[in-house]
C-alpha cells in the first residue's frame, strides 16, 4: 500500500489537495498511470511527464510539474506530488 499527496500551488499557497492511495505496492513503471488517475480525480489536465519526473519521485519522494509542463492552461503555478507514506 502507498499514498501520494497531490497539491496545486498558486502564489505559494495550496489551492487544491488530494490524497491518492492504492492497496498495491508502488511500481515506478506505473508512475504515469498514477499521475493520470490523480489528475482525473482532481479534475485538472494531465501534464507532460518525463522520465526525470518519475526518477525524482522515486529517488527523492517528490515530483513537481510547472505550468510549462501542461499543454492546456492551468490556474496554478505548480502541481506537486509527494510520497505520503505506506
Amino acid at each position: 500500500m502507498f499514498k501520494i499527496w497531490a497539491k496545486t500551488v498558486a502564489d505559494h499557497k495550496i489551492t487544491r489537495s488530494y490524497l491518492y492511495h492504492s492497496a498495491d505496492k508502488f511500481d515506478p513503471q506505473e508512475f504515469i498511470s498514477y499521475l493520470t488517475e490523480i489528475c482525473h480525480d482532481m479534475d485538472i489536465p494531465t501534464p507532460v511527464a518525463l522520465k526525470s519526473h518519475a526518477r525524482n519521485y522515486t529517488l527523492f519522494n517528490i515530483a513537481k510539474f510547472r505550468k510549462e509542463d501542461f499543454v492546456e492552461h492551468v490556474d496554478f503555478d505548480i502541481l506537486q506530488l509527494e510520497n505520503a507514506g505506506d
